[in-house]
């Protein structure tokens, strides 16, 4: 089921990501740029280039093969990309938790399809990978994401000052958990 695409309504679906969204995203990350700014690193212009996202695809998908990472995207009818959902850090052993990041198309912002996005994850992340737990973040300013996460049962448990380089500053940043379960550990334990 990790691997399979996943309706969250209308025609948006959740799927993982392949090489091939590489210039589908990176029309949906130019066309979302001036509004993700407050929320994202500072980036070169070639990011923003189909060449860019296969570079960056290609690390995604290399940490995916080894087990560190789960990257997903949200895509519309006609299968364009309008949102990208990944699962970092995957770590098991003694914690079994990853940390969550993503974004929604500047067009697709305020559907709630961050919040079916999330909720569809941590199913997934409980069921399919027997995650405990996983970890998100936000700048103090970001109160819609903020929400997203609430809706979908993360509670904060602290701030970290300067925690990471957004939009050319080093920003605070609210830290977000969700506990996927209390039960028995399975699968990789070391």
């Amino acid at each position: 089921m990790i691997d399979d695409a996943h309706p969250l309504g209308g025609d948006i679906r959740l799927r993982p990501t392949t090489m091939a969204d590489a210039a589908s995203r990176a029309e949906a990350l130019t066309r979302s740029r001036a509004y993700m700014r407050p929320w994202e690193p500072v980036r070169p212009d070639s990011f923003y280039t189909e060449e860019g996202q296969r570079e960056r695809l290609a690390g995604l998908l290399a940490d995916r093969r080894a087990g560190r990472s789960m990257p997903w995207v949200l895509s519309d009818a006609e299968d364009r990309v309008v949102g990208g959902f990944d699962l970092n850090a995957i770590v098991f052993g003694a914690c079994h938790s990853a940390v969550l990041g993503y974004w929604v198309d500047v067009d697709y912002a305020g559907r709630g399809l961050a919040t079916a996005a999330v909720r569809r994850i941590c199913e997934l992340a409980r069921d399919e990978l027997r995650l405990h737990r996983i970890e998100a973040c936000t700048v103090l300013s970001n109160t819609a994401s903020q929400r997203v996460l609430a809706k979908c049962g993360f509670e904060e448990f602290g701030v970290a000052p300067r925690y990471m380089h957004i939009d050319g500053e080093w920003r605070d940043h609210r830290l977000f958990q969700r506990i996927l379960h209390d039960g028995p550990m399975t699968g990789a334990e070391d």
